[in-house]
């Protein structure tokens, strides 16, 4: 990994501007005026025009020439979706799908992966013996790159396939793609999903803001009060592994896992919340994550929006799980190295996508061998047995983390050793592992409260005064628990 993309993981959010920093008063009174300014103008038409010119201006906050360039790409894509829906020739609709897929693939290869394959070539050549000099260029990496380029693909195929019409209405098209609540950093939406929304009027409904202002106090606690708290466990052991006990780099890398979870998910709470708050709704990104049985199950959980992506967009395209072993393994691995790459340009994001594919293959072969009425699988869907599972999934799944998080394969790997067998020397991590304790158990006593179904029927009967005094302290609980040095959201870098 380069010097950049070694930064872009503790990259300071005054960089962006207003762009990201959900958790800000910039944002706050940003999505006030935009809130205020669409229900109080009249017609869905000037709605979108509406969200579209706040969308550009969020956007642009941060660098307006690469605003400028993703209204360019999916305005071609426009022009060439309508070719595609008229079009009576299958190879003229086959080019002009390559033709959008291929510009869509060609800008995210530029900005996110020149240099990296041009830093690799340079080092294949190196080891072959063979002199060469490849330039490093200066590119400024569009934030949330990746999930608006996924966007217009599924866009563009989904019109190709015949299952949505090409969309008539430029700025509906630009507003899809622009949305600024999922903008940089997901959930990736689909045109099938959200381009019906735009034509339909928008009527104020207290029980859908109620649920928005539900999900921002949620994401706002998660990030806020868990996610930045738990990298002031793992940021310093990572920055220097060898510095630390094994049991500082063990406690670092559960801390990892949690702040991942948490600072993700509570941006997409966050942004769907705030859809919800202007009359959209966008799918769910996560569902209990951390409550998993197997990796086929935590992959089916954890950011739904790209797993599914990948499953109709390129595992089904190349066959899924149907025939011999070995083509679903091929199928398996090539999606989950793409889902690596996904995440950045740097060969342990790579190394990541290796491992979750292996992982999944060996998954499958065990279920293959274990049938669920066997001895072993009757044990294994127990209630003691659930929790074996779901803990060992848990492990797993941080220790897979080490080398997604360090900079080098080989150093994830070096620090993989030293948890797997400790050395001598090493201090400890300087903070209490209490506080890491308790805020474990929130997250898991929240969790099991959710998936029993025991939070919803606490919530449910609260008189409306209760619950928005119960939101207000949650709110105000979570900047009061707030690192003074205030973090970006992790997956704006990817």
């Amino acid at each position: 990994m380069t010097n950049g993309e070694s930064e872009a993981r503790t990259i300071s959010p005054e960089r962006f501007g207003v762009a990201v920093l959900f958790c800000t008063p910039k944002f706050v009174l940003f999505f006030a005026a935009v809130f205020a300014l669409h229900w109080a103008v009249r017609g869905q038409r000037v709605r979108v025009w509406v969200l579209l010119v706040a969308s550009v201006l969020f956007y642009a906050t941060w660098n307006p020439w690469l605003a400028a360039l993703i209204v360019a790409s999916t305005t071609v894509d426009y022009y060439l979706a309508l070719g595609m829906d008229r079009a009576t020739s299958t190879r003229t609709r086959k080019a002009l799908l390559a033709l959008s897929v291929g510009g869509n693939l060609a800008l995210l290869g530029y900005f996110k992966y020149v240099n990296f394959f041009l830093d690799s070539l340079r080092e294949a050549l190196a080891a072959l013996a063979v002199p060469a000099s490849t330039p490093v260029l200066e590119v400024v990496v569009p934030i949330g790159i990746s999930f608006y380029t996924f966007e217009a693909i599924s866009y563009t195929v989904d019109v190709y396939r015949r299952r949505i019409p090409a969309e008539r209405s430029l700025p509906r098209l630009l507003t899809f793609i622009l949305f600024f609540p999922h903008l940089v950093a997901g959930p990736i939406v689909r045109g099938r999903d959200f381009l019906p929304q735009l034509t339909r009027p928008k009527r104020w409904s207290w029980p859908r803001a109620g649920l928005g202002v539900r999900l921002i106090a949620l994401g706002l606690v998660k990030k806020l009060a868990i996610a930045d708290r738990m990298a002031l466990f793992a940021d310093p052991v990572f920055a220097d592994p060898a510095a630390f006990k094994a049991s500082a780099l063990w406690l670092a890398t559960f801390a990892y896992y949690v702040q991942l979870y948490c600072d993700f998910s509570g941006y997409s709470d966050i942004a769907i919340g705030c859809a919800h708050l202007l009359g959209y709704k966008l799918g769910w990104n996560f569902n209990l994550p951390l409550l998993a049985v197997n990796i086929s199950d935590f992959w089916r959980r954890w950011h739904i929006s790209l797993s599914s992506w990948f499953r109709d967009y390129v595992f089904n395209p190349l066959g899924g799980s149907r025939g011999s072993e070995w083509r679903t393994f091929r199928n398996t691995m090539a999606v989950m190295v793409l889902c690596g790459l996904w995440h950045g340009a740097a060969w342990p994001f790579v190394a990541f996508g290796v491992v979750q594919g292996c992982w999944l293959t060996l998954h499958r072969a065990f279920r293959r061998r274990v049938p669920a009425d066997s001895g072993l699988g009757r044990l294994l869907e127990t209630p003691a047995g659930t929790g074996v599972r779901i803990a060992t999934t848990f492990v797993l799944f941080a220790l897979t983390l080490v080398v997604f998080r360090t900079p080098s394969v080989p150093a994830g790997l070096d620090m993989l050793g030293r948890m797997l067998v400790p050395g001598p020397g090493g201090v400890r991590v300087a903070l209490s592992p209490q506080s890491f304790v308790v805020l474990a158990a929130l997250l898991v006593v929240g969790h099991v409260l959710v998936a029993r179904g025991w939070w919803e029927r606490m919530w449910a009967p609260l008189p409306a005064a209760v619950r928005g005094a119960a939101l207000a302290v949650a709110v105000s609980a979570a900047f009061a628990l707030a690192v003074d040095d205030g973090r970006a959201f992790v997956y704006v870098q990817f």
